[in-house]
């Protein structure tokens, strides 16, 4: 079995914005949102206002070779819950719809595609994974789960998708809405949903 690379930060940072380096406890943060162990992780794509992981960075190859393509991976319970609230109601109909009828709107959707793959190959080429982006692009909104969170980790702009489904779900950087900002107990809404994104 091979070991997950260290990653730079300066890597990190040109692979998503709001990206840092993993922390002490974040293995175990990580752990308790998802109720198992973080495969391939590498860095953090973005945080909550306390601190605690929003959304992983995943290295493209697990350690027993598997290609993996899912780049960031969105855990804080209060957004999966959220995200999930938004897909159960049918509010991806009209993410889909809009793909259909706004020729900008899918030319942004597509180019998202095309600068995912860009930004996983910054941390390996992986041939079996090289036209596999994530959430359903480049043709349709398939998982909001896996937009958002590549949305919170390279900011605004990107991949409108992902940034509507943040702004639905009522995001806001700097209001924590973990049950605990030391990220000692993490239980309540996580047992209703482990997890964002392809998996």
């Amino acid at each position: 079995m091979n070991e997950t690379p260290t990653i730079p930060l300066e890597t990190l940072t040109r692979v998503a914005e709001n990206a840092t380096e993993i922390r002490e406890f974040d293995h175990d943060i990580i752990t308790d949102q998802l109720g198992r162990y973080p495969r391939g992780l590498v860095g953090i794509g973005a945080r909550c206002a306390c601190g605690n992981p929003a959304v992983t960075i995943t290295y493209p190859r697990l350690q027993d070779g598997t290609p993996f393509p899912t780049l960031f991976y969105l855990t804080l319970p209060f957004l999966v819950k959220e995200i999930s609230r938004i897909e159960s109601s049918g509010g991806m109909t009209s993410f889909n719809e809009r793909l259909v009828s706004d020729a900008d709107y899918r030319a942004l959707h597509e180019r998202a595609h095309g600068v995912y793959v860009e930004r996983r190959e910054m941390l390996a080429d992986v041939p079996e994974i090289k036209d596999s982006s994530a959430g359903g692009m480049p043709d349709r909104v398939k998982c909001l789960h896996a937009l958002a969170g590549y949305a919170l980790a390279v900011g605004p702009g990107v991949i409108p998708a992902g940034d509507e489904a943040l702004e639905l779900a009522g995001w806001d950087r700097d209001v924590c809405n973990c049950d605990d900002p030391r990220g000692e107990s993490q239980g309540g809404a996580r047992g209703e949903s482990k997890g964002g994104g392809v998996r």
